[in-house]
């Protein structure tokens, strides 16, 4: 046997053993820095026989030696003539990967420098973190010197405003909250890489790369230099440690389940790594509460650092400008300071973040920390009135609310004084479509809604109009207090805590009512605009009838926006927000006139047909009259189309062609109307084609004329751009629609291929595997049943199609996707034109739930 294989079967044999070593109790860095040092002894023995006149040098997380199972081993080759030792470089390349050592190399000379001093930060970023492993130890420290004399004050300052541009744009790509359900752990904000940017920027500002270390790995070398230059305090940094080490070993075995360099913690993986260290299912609440926390240090310590950069570096105050705001407080520019911060109360803490939004300003660090150790060390009296009073006043800031009652949750000052809001933080409901964990769901509402003040919207005028914009915020603060408790019904145990804490806090009967009214209601309004018919007089009636006035209304709206929007960029789209706004302003207008819904859509609705005929030189003011009238749902569809669509729909009813079909562009959906003749399970097969065409459908309304024609009309988008669907497939579409009402498709053929060849997608986006319920509402007129399960491909093709085979005929249909959840909708009657029988229905559910679960 060769030296080299000999070489590549221990290496083999020695890793197994280390990574098998792995287990939920294990020091993450030990884990790290004994892989690291086995990857760097082989790469020694490989090459051992190589005389060099180049560096071999370990970058990356090898260069820290904080290597994950399947992580990168990345090796920079340094060189003063890449030319010349060319062969020589790819010879040794080659002996590694032979030897099993599968590097990522890059090579560079010493011109580089300057050349990616100034034009690539991620790549001179890398020749900071680099550690001689093998080769001509000259050449690489005349690297090291060139590289640190290549630094000057006016490159420190250019470098540090692109580390905080790159941060910036690290978080919009990857997450800028420490608590997103499914973090990117190594580059989401509280990631491992935050810690390494603070590192990247100390090593700038002080021109000293911390690649000394002997038996360290590269972060406890870190940890160790900023407490001893006073970045941080030496139990601050075992803190910060301890939670970079959690993340670290969630990565390593996160590595290990996938077999692969996988740093997006899904919940999938979150349940895996539960079975994995032999932990039920019922603990992974606290688990993630666990990693919440960990990068929320990260998270906070890494803000403060480069905040210290951003304001003594780049942007210094003289302190001849600091000035007093009171005999406790100091500003100096954009810094607030304590003169005494060991002598702090809680009530002082509040006045301290009052200050801070009001005035826009960050706390020191040792202000930071003083309340850090405060709020975790200390049993204040947390019902002195006084705290309450400055408590009050920060959601009666003109500005910045959201932000300062962020920073409070942040430091943990929000849950100390408000004992209900702690159950918050951490908390999580895996598998649906948040994004975020409920307390900072719960602090983005408010941000939002404080975006509308500067937004022309009508979203926007009705907030500006809002006298008292603390009842909102009250509002959002208890809107989801209850979930920890019950998720189901959270709305009416979080009205009875709202009212407790407000009282408690000396807040009056009338302010107490009003949040109480906003935090039970706080569902209501999205429930009906998007699985109720808008044009339904029953469905307006009801919904008006839990309102007394106007600014009730204006209130739940603004409520509505904040929480949906609050929840993920897919949730709040233009058609759901033309939904709510439909809503509203149809509520409002019966309000404020005192009228019914039928009063209502009856004056919307007053069709002269002249006024249609006029559109078509085809159709004439009987033909128009003749078509409203045999419509089952007249006043519904008045409502839907405009006048050019009612007389383009005659038109094409006139010209007894099989189907029309007609698209409509929006901004980010695309509206398809199809005419045809009804006949047994149409809507099943025009869903199918639409899904087969990779047309997501978000919205269905079928109406209906006493002929048996009909006009069906859908809302969708592309189902992988989440767009509107690209005009150069309507003619596809069209086509697959004529073929499959005339037989030439197989629908249901064409839905199985569609769901074999989006296999991989389709476990991809749709994840989650949940509950599956059916449930039944009355309705004057139909039974309304509405299906809540987790999303599927084709899901609307087969629910349309077993409910046609229970006989079941579709008035109405309304779709909502929520992430990977839907909630659909359907009015239906039965085939002799009646109501469902309530001994039908369990037959009826059971027959839908079993269709469901086998599509799941």
């Amino acid at each position: 046997m060769s030296e080299l294989l000999k070489i590549k079967k221990i290496f083999l044999s020695e890793r197994h053993k280390i990574f098998s070593e792995l287990h939920k109790d294990s020091d993450p860095l030990e884990f790290s820095k004994k892989y690291s040092f086995l990857v760097e002894n082989t790469i020694r023995q490989i090459l051992s026989e190589d005389k060099l006149s180049f560096s071999v040098a370990a970058a990356g997380s090898f260069s820290r030696r904080e290597l994950s199972p399947y992580s990168d081993i990345d090796l920079m080759i340094i060189s003063d003539d890449v030319e010349k030792h060319r062969n020589e470089i790819v010879s040794i390349i080659t002996k590694l990967f032979d030897a099993a050592i599968e590097v990522s190399h890059t090579v560079r000379e010493f011109s580089d420098i300057p050349k990616f001093r100034d034009s690539d930060l991620h790549a001179f970023t890398q020749f900071f973190e680099t550690r001689f492993i093998y080769g001509d130890l000259r050449v690489y420290n005349n690297w090291i010197s060139a590289l640190i004399n290549s630094i000057d004050q006016n490159t420190v300052k250019n470098l540090l405003k692109e580390f905080i541009e790159d941060q910036r744009m690290r978080y919009a790509k990857f997450g800028d909250s420490p608590k997103m359900l499914e973090p990117n752990i190594k580059m989401s904000a509280g990631g491992l890489r935050d810690l390494q940017s603070i590192e990247w920027m100390f090593i700038l500002d002080h021109k000293d790369l911390i690649n000394w270390q002997f038996e360290q790995a590269q972060t406890e070398a870190l940890l160790q230099v900023l407490t001893e230059n006073k970045f941080t305090t030496a139990q601050e940094a075992e803190k910060i440690l301890s939670a970079y080490k959690y993340i670290l070993r969630i990565r390593h075995f996160l590595h290990l389940i996938t077999k692969s360099k996988t740093d997006r913690f899904e919940f999938t993986h979150q349940q895996k790594l539960l079975e994995v260290f032999g932990m039920p299912q019922s603990e992974l609440q606290n688990f993630m509460k666990e990693y919440f926390e960990a990068a929320n240090i990260i998270y906070r310590f890494s803000k403060s650092v480069q905040k210290k950069y951003l304001l003594e570096v780049l942007e210094p105050v003289p302190d001849s400008l600091a000035f007093e705001l009171d005999d406790d407080f100091i500003i100096k520019g954009k810094v607030l300071s304590a003169t005494k911060p060991d002598d702090l109360s809680f009530s002082d803490i509040l006045r301290a973040y009052y200050y801070r939004g009001l005035h826009n300003l960050y706390f020191d660090d040792n202000l930071r920390r003083t309340i850090i150790e405060k709020v975790s060390n200390q049993k204040f009296d947390l019902i002195e009135s006084e705290s309450s009073v400055f408590f009050r006043e920060i959601l009666r800031l003109p500005r910045n609310v959201g932000d300062t009652l962020y920073a409070m949750n942040e430091l943990g000052v929000l849950g100390a004084f408000l004992p209900e809001f702690r159950e918050l933080n951490g908390f999580m409901q895996p598998g649906v479509y948040h994004c975020y964990t409920a307390d900072e769901h719960t602090l983005v509402t408010i941000r939002n809604l404080e975006k509308l003040a500067n937004d022309d919207s009508h979203l926007g005028k009705i907030y500006r109009s809002i006298p008292e914009k603390e009842i909102l915020f009250l509002t959002m603060i208890f809107h989801d207090i209850a979930k920890p408790i019950n998720i189901a019904g959270h709305e009416l145990f979080g009205a009875e805590i709202a009212s407790s804490v407000m009282f408690r806090l000396g807040y009056d009967e009338s302010e107490v009512d009003k949040v109480a009214f906003l935090v039970r209601n706080h569902l209501l309004m999205e429930q009906v605009a998007f699985r109720r018919n808008l044009n339904d007089p029953e469905t307006l009636n009801s919904f008006v009838s839990n309102f007394n006035t106007t600014e009730e209304l204006d209130l739940l709206y603004l409520v509505t926006y904040a929480d949906l929007s609050a929840v993920n960029a897919a949730v709040w789209t233009t058609w759901k927000a033309e939904l709510l706004y439909e809503l509203y302003r149809k509520s409002r207008a019966m309000i404020e006139d005192k009228i019914s819904g039928e009063e209502l859509l009856y004056s919307n609705t007053y069709i002269v047909p002249k006024e249609i005929s006029k559109h078509s030189d085809l159709i004439s003011e009987s033909d128009v009259k003749e078509h409203l009238e045999s419509m089952h749902d007249d006043i519904g569809y008045k409502s839907h189309f405009s006048e050019e669509e009612i007389a383009r729909h005659i038109e094409e009813i006139g010209s007894e062609k099989e189907i029309a079909v007609m698209f409509k562009d929006f901004d980010d959906y695309t509206n398809i109307t199809i005419i045809t003749k009804d006949f047994p399970a149409l809507l099943s097969k025009l869903c199918g084609v639409l899904a087969i065409n990779d047309a997501n459908i978000h919205d269905a309304k079928i109406f209906t004329r006493k002929d048996g024609i009909v006009i069906d009309t859908f809302n969708v988008t592309d189902f992988r751009t989440h767009k509107k669907i690209d005009p150069s497939k309507y003619q596809k579409i069209e086509n697959d629609l004529t073929k499959a009402l005339t037989g030439y498709l197989e629908v249901n053929k064409e839905v199985s291929m569609l769901k074999s060849r989006w296999k991989r997608l389709e476990q991809k986006l749709f994840k989650r595997s949940g509950q599956v319920k059916v449930s039944f509402d009355n309705h004057e007129r139909y039974t309304i049943i509405d299906v809540f399960s987790p999303d599927r491909l084709g899901f609307l093709y087969h629910i349309t199609r077993k409910m046609s085979e229970l006989g079941l005929v579709i008035h109405f249909a309304k779709i909502s996707t929520k992430g990977d959840d839907i909630v659909d909708s359907f009015y239906v009657l039965n085939q002799s034109g009646k109501k469902i029988s309530p001994s039908d229905q369990a037959f009826i559910k059971e027959e839908l739930i079993n269709t469901i679960e086998q599509i799941l």
